[in-house]
This record gives structure tokens, C-alpha cells and sequence, in this order.
């Protein structure tokens, strides 16, 4: 028995030495303690989080859509408002997606929907209704689609005179884009 443990300890040694000296062996940036990263400019890593299976980070090509971001996450949730954005719509680097709930999150049971309004449609009366937006940024809403269209994705809506990121925080569960 004592002939058996012996050699275990030997082969052990042997191994964690084979592997130490294959480790540093294996490219020729291995010993200068660089990494290497490759860049593609045809991919991108896009971010979605919300009512997603798996929220987090994904390395996408530049033509996807959110429709591809939201299949590489796993698809939505069953409390996914599907109002809240477009299949269609092309990725933009840099924006970090959310998929809006249909149901208040803060409601125990799940089953209280949250009153919500059409960014694209609404009138200037509707889309005060919702906390954090007054008269001004209502009516630049309003503007802002008028002169670029209706809004595509939630995030676009911090382009909006305004609504910057804590703004955006506040209302994004309570805006819709159809």
C-alpha cells in the first residue's frame, strides 16, 4: 500500500511539472504577459438585460437585430412586454438593451400590470402621465419623432433633450414603442 501512495505522489508530481512546462510553452506571447485579443469589426458584444432568460453580454455580428440578441440570451421571459421593442431592429453599438416587464415587478404576486403609453402615438396629455415626464420632455418626445422618426428601441429615448440615464431608469417600464 505504501509502494502504491508513493507512486501517486511521484505521477502527481510529474503531471503538475508536464503541464507547468507545456503552459508556458504554448504561444509565443506566453511568457510576456500580454494577453491576445483578437478584433473583428464585423462583431460586436451588445449587452440586454430585463425580462430575459439569460441577461448578460453577447458577441453579435454588426447586422443582427435584437431579435438575434434576444435568442443568443435564451429568448424572453413569460412577463416580457413585447410592445416594449422591435424584433426587427438593427443592434447599435454601445446601447445595452432592456425588455420591459408587462407586470410590476414590485407586485408579490406578478399579476398587476403596469398602465403604460406609446411613445409613438401619444399625445402630449398621454405621455405626461407618466412620472418623471412634464410638459418640456413631452413635448420634445413629440418632436424628437416628429424630425427622426418613431422610436425603435427604449434606449433611443435618451437621445430626447431631457431624459438622460436616471430619467430613462424612472420611465422605462412604462413606455411602449406599438
Amino acid at each position: 500500500m505504501l509502494k502504491l501512495m508513493i507512486g501517486v505522489v511521484i505521477a502527481t508530481v510529474i503531471v503538475i511539472f508536464a503541464f507547468s512546462v507545456i503552459n508556458n510553452n504554448i504561444g509565443p506571447m506566453a511568457n510576456s504577459g500580454s494577453s491576445i485579443q483578437i478584433v473583428d469589426d464585423s462583431f460586436m458584444t451588445m449587452t440586454i438585460t430585463g425580462q430575459v432568460v439569460k441577461p448578460g453580454s453577447y458577441v453579435m455580428k454588426k447586422e443582427d437585430t435584437i431579435g438575434d440578441l434576444l435568442l443568443a440570451a435564451g429568448g424572453t421571459t413569460s412577463n416580457a412586454d413585447s410592445r416594449a421593442f422591435i424584433e426587427e431592429t438593427s443592434l447599435v453599438k454601445g446601447v445595452s438593451y432592456y425588455i420591459a416587464p408587462i407586470n410590476d415587478l414590485n407586485d408579490y404576486c406578478g399579476e398587476q400590470a403596469l398602465e403604460k403609453y406609446n411613445v409613438n402615438t401619444g399625445s402630449k396629455e398621454e405621455l405626461m402621465k407618466i412620472k418623471g415626464i412634464g410638459s418640456q420632455i413631452a413635448t420634445d418626445i413629440i418632436a424628437y419623432r416628429t424630425e427622426n422618426g418613431e422610436f425603435t428601441y427604449l434606449e433611443a429615448l435618451q437621445k430626447v433633450r431631457g431624459i438622460g440615464k436616471s430619467t430613462f431608469e424612472s420611465i422605462k417600464n412604462y413606455v411602449i414603442l406599438r
